[in-house]
């Protein structure tokens, strides 16, 4: 028996709502322009997001700062959008950190560089 992919309606929705957005806004923007787009084509999908929420990070029991994701979708999938030649090893180890604080299990990085969209999964 074959295992699904973690979220892997969610996943499509999300990264076809990227792909619309970027199709409508083309390359080489900001990323928050993007964000911005993005949480309103995924409110209108009839997702919940929640943009920019804070998360406290403790050290032996003193909070040493925060943590802010670009969004969150339905409680379930973090999701960053990036404008950047590629992904690399810092943009995974940050969605590492992500889900470690947030306790969700999947992470999508979105590129919106191009004209044609790339995104990662990060799963933990």
């Amino acid at each position: 028996m074959a295992l699904g992919l973690i979220h892997e309606a969610l996943s499509r929705d999300i990264i076809g709502a990227a792909m619309t957005v970027l199709n409508e806004l083309k390359p080489g923007l900001d990323e928050k322009l993007y964000e911005n787009a993005l949480v309103i084509e995924l409110r209108e999908r009839g997702h919940s997001v929640d943009q920019q929420k804070i998360f406290k990070v403790e050290f032996k029991g003193h909070q040493i700062g925060t943590l802010i994701p670009d969004m969150i979708v339905d409680d379930l999938v973090v999701a960053d959008p990036k404008v950047v030649t590629c992904f690399n090893d810092n943009h995974i180890a940050q969605m590492i950190g992500y889900l470690a604080k947030t306790e969700l299990s999947l992470a999508l990085l979105l590129n919106f560089k191009f004209a044609k969209l790339k995104w990662k999964r990060v799963a933990r």
